[in-house]
């Protein structure tokens, strides 16, 4: 019988060798796992445990990681573009300037996940829970966050240029000097949200009216 230590070492094995490389990975126990910089593209992580994994630096486009359980999993760094991440536990992750660009995420959580400085342009966070995360200076150009939770969320300095913001939840979230330049916030929950020096050039506000001049909000 192997113990923990063996079995992850196992698996790293099977990841990394190129003549032997397992590519389905779905509903494994990966939990605190390092795989540090690895190329994982293309490789099926549906509803795998990777609580804890060290995924900083990886390349991950393409993979599926769709339901998998990655609270406080590392992935600084990480490239996830075109990765599938629908309804995946990412909370209290560290996403600090990963490439999520045209990543599926519907439905994700994203709780108190740090993802300054992330690039999450055209993508698809649809009822997704970004409350009390930490989006500063992250890239939400053209995102869908229509019906997403942004309770508290720390957006300053982040780019929400034709942003979908559509009847999503921003109460308390700050919103200082953030780009919301053709964002739609039609029927949004802006209560005590922060918008000073927010730039608001052709913003749908949530009564519907189109925004010019810079406001704040409390």
């Amino acid at each position: 019988m192997k113990n923990y230590a063996q079995q992850q070492e196992f698996i790293l094995s099977q990841i990394t060798n190129k003549y032997f490389q397992r590519r389905d990975f779905s509903r494994c126990d990966l939990s605190g796992i390092d795989l540090k910089g690895i190329d994982l593209s293309g490789i099926n992580f549906i509803g795998a445990d990777l609580r804890g994994a060290n995924l900083s630096g990886c390349v991950l486009t393409r993979a599926n990681l769709s339901g998998a359980n990655l609270m406080q999993a590392s992935l600084r760094e990480a490239n996830l573009y075109e990765a599938s991440l629908c309804e995946a536990n990412l909370i209290n992750a560290d996403l600090t300037q990963a490439n999520l660009c045209g990543t599926f995420l519907w439905r994700v959580k994203f709780t108190g996940s740090n993802l300054w400085g992330a690039s999450l342009c055209d993508v698809d966070l649809r009822e997704a829970d970004l409350s009390e995360a930490t989006l500063i200076e992250a890239s939400l150009i053209e995102a869908n966050l229509s019906f997403a939770n942004l309770t508290g969320a720390k957006l300053c300095g982040a780019k929400l240029l034709e942003t979908n913001l559509t009847e999503a939840n921003l109460t308390g979230a700050d919103l200082t000097w953030a780009n919301l330049t053709n964002a739609n916030l039609s029927k949004a929950n802006l209560w005590k949200a922060n918008l000073t020096y927010a730039k608001l050039r052709d913003t749908i506000m949530p009564d519907g009216t189109i925004e010019q001049p810079q406001i704040v909000i409390y």
